[in-house]
C-alpha cells in the first residue's frame, strides 16, 4: 500500500446516511448496499451470519434477495428493516469532526486512531493515540466519563472499532464522521490528505 499525500482541500461532502437517505430494495445489488452503508456488512454478520466465511458470504452483484434466498430463505423485507435499524445505530455513534474537536479540547473526549502505522506516520491529529495490541487491552480500565472517539481515514474501519467496542461493554465510544479526511478539510486545514494506493 502506497499513501499519496495531498495539499488540495476541497470541500469534503459527507453522504447522506440518514435512514431515509437508504434507498435499498430486494433487487440492491450487495456492492451498491455496503457503498450505501458501510456497516452493512457487519450488520448481516451479527443479525443473520452473512457475510463472515466463504460458504455465507456474498459477490458485489448479488442482489439482497438472492443473498437471503441463499442463506436460508431469510425473509428479506425482515433483512431490510434490520439493516435500516442498524444504520440508525450506527449513525448515532457517529461524530462530526467539529463535535469531535471541541470534545477534545474541552477534556472530555480522547482520539484513538486505527489507522495502519504508515497511515498514521505520513500524517495524524495532535493528541491522537495510534491503536495498538497494548491499547486494546488497557481500553476498557479508562476512565468511562471519558468518551472515546475512534477515527480512521474516512470513518468506515473506525465505526466498526466503535462498534466492536461498544458490544464489548464500553458504552462511551463514538467514530469520528468522514476520518481524517473530514477532519483536515472542517477542523485542520494544515493536515495532508492522501489517498490509498
Amino acid at each position: 500500500m502506497a499513501l499519496t499525500l495531498s495539499g488540495t482541500h476541497s470541500p469534503y461532502i459527507l453522504p447522506d446516511m440518514s435512514a431515509s437517505a437508504l434507498n435499498l430494495t430486494p433487487e440492491t445489488a450487495m456492492g451498491e448496499l455496503v457503498t450505501q452503508f458501510p456497516g452493512a456488512q457487519r450488520a448481516l454478520f451479527r443479525g443473520y451470519h452473512i457475510g463472515g466465511c466463504s460458504s455465507c458470504g456474498f459477490h458485489a452483484e448479488e442482489t439482497l434477495a438472492e443473498v437471503c434466498a441463499r442463506n436460508g430463505n431469510l425473509p428479506v423485507n425482515e433483512v431490510l428493516a434490520y439493516l435500516t435499524q442498524a444504520q440508525e445505530v450506527d449513525a448515532r455513534m457517529e461524530v462530526t469532526p467539529v463535535e469531535a474537536a471541541a470534545l477534545v479540547q474541552a477534556g472530555r473526549a480522547k482520539l484513538v486512531d486505527v489507522r495502519t502505522r504508515e497511515e498514521f506516520e505520513a500524517v495524524h491529529i495532535e493528541g491522537a493515540i495510534p491503536f495498538t495490541e497494548q491499547l486494546m487491552q488497557e481500553l476498557p480500565g479508562w476512565d468511562r466519563s471519558q468518551q472515546i472517539i475512534f477515527m480512521c481515514h474516512h470513518g468506515v474501519r473506525s465505526l466498526d472499532a466503535a462498534a466492536y467496542f461498544a458490544g464489548h461493554g464500553l458504552e462511551n465510544v463514538r467514530s469520528l464522521k468522514g476520518g481524517i479526511d473530514a477532519w483536515s478539510c472542517e477542523v485542520d486545514p494544515s493536515l495532508a490528505r492522501y489517498d490509498l494506493a
